[in-house]
């Protein structure tokens, strides 16, 4: 994919905010601090379009980023441990499931673990929450310059069999080296259509 333009168009809370356009959207969702602004920014071949932190739960809107004026990456909030006050943390559930469940322009949701964390209870809801709502999900390994090559493995047979995804379901990335940076854009070339 080349990326001749990227910006951000919006940030939401609810259905009455989001753009409204027909453009196709692939969403970003993981944990807190699993890396996803530093994916898409990754991806754009940008360093700063989306806002990185060093703090989890600094996104706490629905962020709406228009590319080669043909389609959106969307930035959702993060879930598990944040930074943010419970009132706020309160309100990211039915954002998320609001969004996942209604946007017909909606086709896949590119699912971040860090490949260092075994997947827990959240990150298992959020799979099923994507297969309730029968959402392509296009599942990332981030991080992946942080572990040896025998550690990687090793990693990626404990997620596979916790998420019951297969190993070739996933792709790698890393933000240093921009491995994998490739094959997710085939992927969400293809999920787009």
């Amino acid at each position: 994919m080349i990326v001749k333009s990227a910006q951000f168009v919006k940030s939401a809370v609810g259905a009455d905010h989001y753009p409204d356009t027909p453009c196709g959207e692939v969403a970003f969702i993981g944990r807190s601090n699993v890396g996803k602004s530093t994916l898409i920014n990754g991806l754009l071949g940008r360093r700063s379009l989306v806002r990185t932190s060093r703090t989890p739960g600094r996104t706490q809107t629905i962020n709406f980023f228009l590319i080669n004026d043909a389609f959106f990456l969307v930035d959702l909030p993060g879930y598990g441990f944040a930074k943010a006050p419970r009132e706020v943390r309160k309100q990211w559930e039915p954002m998320i499931r609001g969004y996942l469940s209604r946007r017909s322009q909606l086709k896949a949701v590119i699912l971040l673990l860090d490949i260092r964390r075994i997947p827990n209870e959240e990150d298992i809801r959020m799979l099923d929450w994507l297969e309730e709502y029968t959402v392509p999900t296009i599942p990332v390994l981030t991080k992946v310059d942080k572990v040896g090559h025998g550690e990687r493995s090793a990693q990626m047979d404990r997620i596979s069999r916790i998420t019951a995804l297969s190993r070739e379901a996933f792709s790698c990335f890393s933000s240093v080296t921009r491995e994998g940076r490739e094959d997710i854009w085939d992927r969400i070339e293809n999920a787009l259509g």
